[in-house]
């Protein structure tokens, strides 16, 4: 009696474990063949047209502004524009470079477009030697050493390698100009990293990972063998060790970053091939499947500066995406995980209130340009 039970059972666990593995097996394909398949945006004169009303609107804006300074004396109150007589619109510091990066992004790439010419003044007479000079000496006090670490250092480098690598004497005329704080911002990172013990892991401007992106390719860029060799370095140390990145608690309320994603960006460009796939293979081990999804972040109100974050969060993860897909041809599916996040965004920018629009632009365009980049491979 007992064996037959003993059978009965063993006959029962081997049906049930076989319907659970038919249904998981049923459940994949479902999933795969219900794998929506969005289009890729456009990135084109047109849209690049509509892009550049954003910086344009509000670069010349001093406010509303949000300071973020440190003031050490009733002598510090003064106007943003005394302070900043090149970034002091758009709200606030970041946001300005963030404009500006945007415009001379646009004009090269699109040199005949409508109002480069309109840009070419306006860079002309912001971004002078005179002007640049009193935005460094802000920098060098030491009260202010800390100011827009790293989040503002790492947008200004980008600027800086655009100037650098612009063939037109105008773009290295202004490089010139802007090459000092270039150079201050070197130093600060150079200074900073050595002392940071761990890596900032958030979703918003401190992320490290993110910090150090745009600075190592403006190190590759302009030769610094120095920060480039600190930064990889320092992103080995901070991150060749981990597993399983928890993309399900992203994102959080408030992200424009992926802490995950933007821990991928800066790993795929400080190892080798043969190092990074199988560590980007301990790390987020998903992203290999076919039939990888991600939801989008999901944007409740956009007159809301906070919660409008999230639509910087579809673009930074949809730039993370491309590269990914451009570079490795067993990740190529994942363009259509980032078609899927720039469509829910992109066609919210133009018409954005000012709460995004002072600053989301430049993330559309840097996602653009990675969508560019697998049109021209």
């Amino acid at each position: 009696m007992l064996k037959k039970q003993m059978l009965l059972f063993l006959i029962l666990s081997f049906m049930a474990c076989t319907e659970k593995e038919q249904k998981k097996e049923k459940t994949t394909s479902e999933a795969t063949s219900e794998i929506k398949t969005s289009s890729a945006p456009n990135f084109n004169e047109a849209e690049a047209t509509s892009l550049l009303k954003l910086p344009l609107k509000c670069i010349d804006q001093q406010y509303p502004y949000k300071p973020g300074t440190v003031l050490e004396s009733e002598n510090d109150l003064k106007p943003p524009k005394e302070h900043f007589p090149v970034f002091y619109g758009c709200f606030d510091w970041h946001s300005a470079v963030h404009g500006y990066w945007s415009m001379i992004t646009l004009i090269k790439t699109f040199p005949e477009m409508e109002d480069a010419n309109r840009v070419k003044e306006i860079l002309k007479t912001t971004l002078t030697k005179e002007n640049m000079l009193v935005e460094t000496a802000f920098f060098e006090r030491s009260v202010n050493a800390s100011f827009e670490r790293t989040y503002g250092w790492n947008w200004f480098l980008k600027l800086a390698e655009e100037l650098y690598t612009w063939d037109d004497p105008l773009g290295q005329e202004l490089y010139q100009n802007v090459e000092p704080l270039a150079d201050l911002f070197v130093e600060r990172y150079k200074e900073f990293l050595p002392k940071l013990v761990y890596p900032i892991r958030v979703g918003e401007h401190t992320n490290t990972a993110f910090g150090l992106t745009f600075a190592y390719d403006y190190a590759v860029t302009t030769g610094d063998n120095a920060l480039r060799d600190l930064i990889k370095s320092r992103a080995k140390e901070f991150y060749f060790d981990d597993e399983n990145c928890p993309i399900n608690w992203e994102p959080s309320g408030f992200d424009f970053l992926s802490p995950c994603f933007e821990e991928i960006n800066i790993m795929r460009r400080v190892l080798d091939k043969d190092e990074f796939l199988p560590w980007l293979d301990r790390f987020m081990p998903q992203l290999k499947d076919k039939s990888y999804l991600l939801e989008v972040g999901q944007v409740s109100d956009r007159e809301d500066g906070k919660l409008v974050h999230l639509d910087g969060l579809n673009f930074s993860r949809a730039w993370s995406l491309y590269a990914l897909a451009n570079g490795y041809e067993d990740y190529e599916h994942l363009k259509n995980v980032a078609h899927g996040h720039m469509n829910y965004s992109l066609p919210n920018l133009v018409d954005d209130s000012y709460e995004g629009g002072h600053w989301l632009g430049s993330f559309a365009i840097y996602s653009l340009l990675q969508l560019q980049d697998e049109a021209t491979q």
